[in-house]
């Protein structure tokens, strides 16, 4: 890899980005611009997404006491794009039963639950009760699930007074219920992070639950808890496939947190998977609990908590910690009997891009010299060649560097953010970070989105997360690519000042 960290700069990119790094709203450099990141505190795991409306609503697991984990509360933002969000008051707040974790919401259209007034459609939140007390005492059965309901669109909630509505048989971890509807058998499913596997349960109503079956004692990745698990149908050549998502801590392809997929059929009982083969949604290390949101669109949109568990707690941030992902659909595409979930992000709002430009058989000089007066390192940029070993870097006035791309001798892309700014708050931080090219196309593609401390790497097929933290912006200064290669550039730069105020 060192030939990609020691760069002759063939060809040099003149996106000429502001060296100067901005402040956002809240004081902090690092806040992303088109990443939701709340305003102040603490925040994780997404929960409880849904769209109703043409309002989609995000949850997460938040604490307001300070800046790393503590009490769980269920934060809560709205939009009506998924890049602009505007924070709204606190959902959920501890009580009695114990800590609001990480679960889901649905809209409860035909009043199943018995919640609806006066015609009113009530919306249904389901997650886990996780008692302090219980913990600390060294008992089995201090998780157990719960719900509470609104009546005004999921602005306010109420608690079920029968919590909870499924209650711990005994097993230390048992949490993250992910509920939708299942028309087939005509009842709600209840996806459910047990230990070391998962647990199906079903419901009429949302209040009373019967286990179903279980999956996974001896299958996929094992290093860690399985936690935050989804389940939904995918539609490929006419049939439909089943795609179970497994979040797991630690045990992911470059350490620490990270997601892992299923793809089979569910009868309304029991998930049959295709094969045991162990998948990854994303390689990167800072992809974690993802879930999709509950929607009636038929394309899934997902969007997952942008740090790991080795160091989201004392990465340089103080204010606020963490982001999320931006929103990305899920497909299934194949080659030959090679199937795999196609993870993209969602196309950027018209109104936030100020550039954009294409460019064929582009060979040397870059994109047009138009970024003077960028202020932040914000674009997106698609490059499609022939398959060959690439490398992009980015630095700074410091002497900070970020370089990514593709290796072609040995089939992997890489991430290396060893020299990216402030790096030793965890020893694991700095490492390179590897993924697989997991298609035999002749064609590479290598679509990116940069924004302030942050990279999201996909090439249709494979998927890589990464932050980091540069005390002053980057500015993409050159590339690998070697002189008269056949490329295409596409690029979008963002406009900052049209992004969400934070």
């Amino acid at each position: 890899m060192k030939i990609f960290t020691r760069l002759l700069l063939i060809c040099l990119l003149a996106v000429r980005l502001s060296n100067t790094l901005a402040q956002s709203d809240s004081g902090e450099a690092h806040r992303p611009m088109i990443h939701f990141s709340p305003e102040r505190h603490w925040m994780n795991d997404p929960n409880g997404m849904f769209e109703y409306k043409g309002v989609y609503h995000l949850f997460f697991q938040y604490y307001p006491g300070g800046n790393k984990w503590g009490p769980m509360h269920w934060g809560h933002a709205t939009s009506k794009d998924l890049f602009r969000w505007k924070e709204q008051p606190i959902a959920l707040y501890p009580d009695s039963l114990g800590y609001i974790f990480s679960g889901s919401a649905v809209v409860d259209k035909n009043n199943t639950s018995g919640f609806g007034k006066d015609g009113k459609v009530p919306i249904v939140a389901i997650f886990t009760h996780h008692d302090p007390k219980g913990a600390d005492a060294g008992k089995q059965d201090y998780q157990n699930q719960s719900i509470a309901y609104s009546l005004d669109e999921g602005m306010t909630w109420t608690k079920y007074a029968g919590n909870p509505v499924l209650k711990n048989p005994g097993i230390i971890d048992f949490r993250d219920p992910k509920v939708r509807w299942h028309e087939d058998t005509r009842q709600w499913i209840m996806t459910l992070a047990t230990k070391d596997r998962i647990t199906f349960f079903a419901s009429p109503d949302l209040k009373n639950w019967k286990k179903l079956s279980e999956f996974g004692e001896k299958v996929g990745a094992h290093g860690g808890v399985w936690e935050c698990p989804d389940l939904f149908p995918l539609r490929y050549k006419g049939k439909n496939y089943w795609v179970l998502l497994v979040s797991i801590n630690p045990g992911g392809p470059n350490g620490g947190s990270a997601t892992q997929y299923f793809l089979g059929d569910f009868n309304g009982k029991e998930f049959t998977p295709r094969d045991t083969l162990t998948r990854w949604l994303d390689y990167g290390p800072d992809n974690y609990a993802g879930v999709t949101i509950s929607s009636d669109k038929q394309t899934p949109v997902f969007i997952g908590w942008m740090s790991d568990w080795r160091y989201a707690q004392d990465v340089p941030t103080t204010r606020w910690r963490s982001a999320m992902t931006l929103p990305r659909t899920l497909s299934i595409q194949g080659e030959g009997n090679n199937l795999a979930v196609r993870t993209y992000p969602l196309d950027f709002p018209t109104s936030l891009i100020s550039t954009r430009y294409t460019l064929k058989n582009f060979t040397f000089g870059g994109p047009p010299d138009v970024y003077n007066t960028q202020k932040d390192s914000l674009l997106r940029m698609r490059l499609t060649m022939p398959v060959t070993s690439v490398a992009i870097q980015c630095t700074n006035g410091k002497g900070e560097k970020l370089v990514f791309g593709y290796d072609h001798s040995t089939n992997q892309y890489f991430i290396d953010r060893s020299e990216a700014g402030n790096t030793d708050f965890h020893p694991d931080f700095p490492k390179i970070i590897y993924a697989p090219r997991l298609t035999s196309s002749k064609t590479l593609e290598l679509d990116f989105i940069l924004d302030r401390s942050s990279l999201e790497l996909f090439d249709g097929w494979t998927s890589m997360t990464a932050i980091f933290f540069p005390t002053e912006t980057f500015r993409i200064t050159g590339s690998s690519i070697p002189y008269n290669f056949p490329v295409e550039w596409y690029v979008e730069m963002l406009n900052p000042a049209r992004s969400p105020a934070k």
